[in-house]
């Protein structure tokens, strides 16, 4: 989602580090039992190095005291067991005494509780597995009126082992339900079950201290700041991997949530986007390989083993068992075929089409510009290459094509992008203002610098309108900001991801060079972003001049729903001329026939109806296991309007999928379901047809 700004690490970094981290006493003596994983001398050592680096580098001087040894206690066991399924309430309160003693144990390198606690959880979870191989040739009574609540996240922690017991038979009958509805044999479902747990537990017991260090320390980094992390070496391995911009795959970023492997983003235009069939937040149940080869269960699997699955040579095929992430209970599982391409990032490029928005007796020609990252070909820049690859240099050929053909108006659409490189959205905002200030960064120490436009040419000067959703982020906010905060054009859509943050990539090996084996990397939040204004991008990103109907609440999806997230904050003013292209009173004029669309334009009542009725629907938590009932509510989800697909076409995933028959779709057709974008062309029409602006025009 963000592209990773280079900076230079002080070379006396090594000694501050050390006179900081200086051990005040011995180490606590920990015990360990036959078979308890432990840690090594160079993981005490890296847990030192990162205290240091983050306590004296960091955007956030956060005290480390009681109150953040707490807040990394907590979230150590919600990455461990978020659903409150493994540990007892009794166990939490034998690990209580870390909860205070983490702050002096992270100054002394002591990864005393981090084991402690996880060798507790690895005990845990592998009597759970022996209770389902207990019960699982048990006969099951499926007429029973019980039900079953998946979601204990906020439950309480079972006092007995007998309480989670209760709770396991209901989970593995659950899946018994579902699968004996589908079709398959008992004895097959018996059968199939009771080996996904046997791999499992002997998944458990592939856990390796490296792993275990990873969860403890990410629960450490990500207490200060979300976007802070620490990589074990075959973690910053893939993660090089995927910034050289070039791997084989699916085109998406997965981690792992609980016992799922999650999707958190799609690379716009890659194979898993363009199926149409897979959203972020989806789970990954099952992997399969070519179109004949059996499923592997991947729950409980660690995410870069089960990438090892997914990824592989460009034109074979890879077959995912999907659960959808939108929170609906009890859904079933949906099977995705995917052709592996060679996913390049860069060549995820702009694109632009004509689009003929008929109002009244007039018929507006809208360019479309459809943004998917911002791009640089950082190699061909840095040789100085006439003709190198970048978002601003393909807009500026479009802009000068639409020219040419003419257009009253120009939409520019950036739904989902999550960002790129910074001098690409400072490029971009200087196609269309005269010259000055796009974006004012601040360090750490509180120099505040700004990225500035200095080309007086406005390439395009008509009217504009810039589409945003939850998902358009960093570089997206920027360019959206600096075009809403100049009044050169307006904003549609929703409120913005609000990532106002900078990081940065530090490889410990550079200062840990006596240790034999690679040590990892630490990703580490080094600045902030500002608008021109002053107000900050981070937790509030960009409000939409017109906000239309959104399925996704703060709290759920983007910065606002991190707890550890950087404050919203403000500098001074910097100075910047705006253009004012649009001015109050036009605004005003168009917000209130908007507004009055809003309460009777079919497609946006629609819109709002079906984002309703699928938040109602997320809150469900209880699920039947009654085989009669249990059908009644799969097929009512079948019966129901499809919630899923208006928050695809909201989100603006209208690309041409490869298996759509019929290749010669008009453009108007591919748009027809995208609300957003119609009511979009709408608004700027009635820009257009006011005449409050200037005649749109290519310079």
């Amino acid at each position: 989602m963000k592209r990773i700004l280079p900076i230079l690490i002080p070379l006396s970094l090594l000694v501050v580090v050390f006179l900081h981290g200086k051990t005040q006493g011995k180490l606590e003596v920990a015990t360990y039992q036959q078979g308890d994983l432990q840690p090594t001398d160079t993981q005490r050592k890296v847990e030192r190095l990162v205290f240091g680096i983050l306590s004296n580098y960091h955007y956030r001087k956060v005290p480390v005291n009681d109150s953040l040894s707490s807040k990394i206690f907590d979230a150590y066991l919600k990455n461990l067991d978020p659903n409150k399924v493994y540990f007892l309430a009794s166990d939490i309160e034998e690990v209580e005494k870390y909860r205070f003693t983490i702050d002096e144990q992270l100054n002394l390198g002591d990864l005393t509780s981090a084991f402690q606690i996880y060798n507790l959880y690895q005990k845990r979870m592998l009597e759970r597995f022996a209770y389902v191989d207990k019960i699982i040739k048990q006969p099951m009574d499926f007429t029973l009126d019980e039900t079953y609540q998946p979601d204990r996240e906020k439950a309480a922690w079972a006092k007995s082992s007998a309480d989670l017991d209760d709770y396991w038979r209901k989970d593995v009958k659950r899946q018994l339900v579902d699968w004996k509805i589908g079709g398959k044999a008992d004895t097959t479902a018996v059968r199939e079950l009771n080996d996904r747990y046997k791999r499992s537990a002997k998944y458990m017991a592939r856990t390796r201290a490296e792993d275990v260090f990873q969860v403890f320390m990410n629960a450490y980094t990500e207490s200060i700041d979300p976007h802070t992390s620490y990589m074990i070496p075959k973690a910053a391995q893939e993660f090089n991997k995927d910034m050289a911009q070039s791997f084989e795959g699916i085109g998406a970023t997965l981690r792992l949530e609980g016992d799922y492997v999650t999707i958190q983003d799609l690379v716009p235009g890659g194979p898993a986007f363009r199926s149409k069939q897979i959203n972020p937040k989806d789970r990954i149940v099952g992997v399969a390989q070519g179109d004949d080869g059996a499923f592997v269960d991947v729950i409980g699997w660690f995410t870069d083993d089960a990438v090892k699955l997914i990824r592989g040579p460009k034109g074979t095929v890879v077959r995912l068992k999907i659960l959808p992430g939108s929170g609906v209970t009890g859904s079933p599982t949906s099977e995705v075929r995917i052709v592996r391409e060679k996913i390049k990032l860069e060549e995820q490029t702009a694109k632009k089409e004509i689009l003929n928005f008929k109002q009244g007796a007039s018929t507006y020609k809208l360019g479309l510009i459809t943004i998917p990252m911002f791009y640089r070909d950082f190699e061909g820049a840095r040789k100085r290459e006439a003709d190198f690859k970048s978002t601003s240099a393909d807009v500026r050929k479009f802009l000068n094509e639409f020219k040419q053909e003419g257009i009253d108006g120009l939409v520019i659409d950036l739904r989902n992008n999550g960002g790129g490189s910074l001098i690409e959205a400072v490029e971009l905002t200087g196609l269309f203002i005269p010259k000055g200030p796009v974006v004012q960064r601040k360090q750490s120490d509180g120099k505040i610098s700004q990225e500035v436009d200095r080309d007086p040419m406005q390439v395009y000067d008509g009217p504009m309108a810039i589409m945003i959703n939850r998902f358009s982020a960093s570089a997206s906010e920027i360019f959206a900001a600096a075009i809403q905060d100049y009044k050169r054009g307006i904003i549609v859509g929703e409120q913005s991801y609000g990532k106002g943050t900078v990081q940065s990539v530090i490889d410990l090996d550079n200062y840990m060079a006596n240790e034999k084996d690679p040590v990892g990397q630490l990703k580490i939040t080094l600045e902030k972003f500002y608008r021109v204004n002053g107000s900050s991008t981070q937790h509030k990103g960009v409000s939409p001049d017109f906000a239309l109907p959104s399925a996704f609440s703060a709290e759920e999806f983007g910065e606002s729903s991190q707890p550890s997230a950087l404050p919203w904050d403000m500098i001074p003013t910097t100075a910047y001329v705006p253009t004012n292209n649009i001015v109050a009173p036009t605004l005003a004029q168009l917000q209130a026939a908007f507004q009055a669309r809003l309460k009777t334009k079919p497609d946006l009542i629609k819109l709002k109806q079906d984002f309703e009725r699928w938040k109602k629907i997320k809150e469900q938590n209880s699920i039947s296991l009654n085989m009669e009932k249990r059908k009644k509510e799969l097929d009512e989800q079948k019966k129901k309007p499809d919630e899923s697909q208006a928050i695809m076409d909201a989100l603006g995933a209208t690309e041409e999928s490869p298996a759509d028959k019929d290749k010669k779709e008009k453009a108007a057709d591919k748009h027809a379901k995208d609300a957003y974008l119609k009511e979009t062309q709408q608004i700027l029409s009635d820009w257009i047809s006011s005449g409050a602006h200037k005649i749109a025009k290519v310079k």
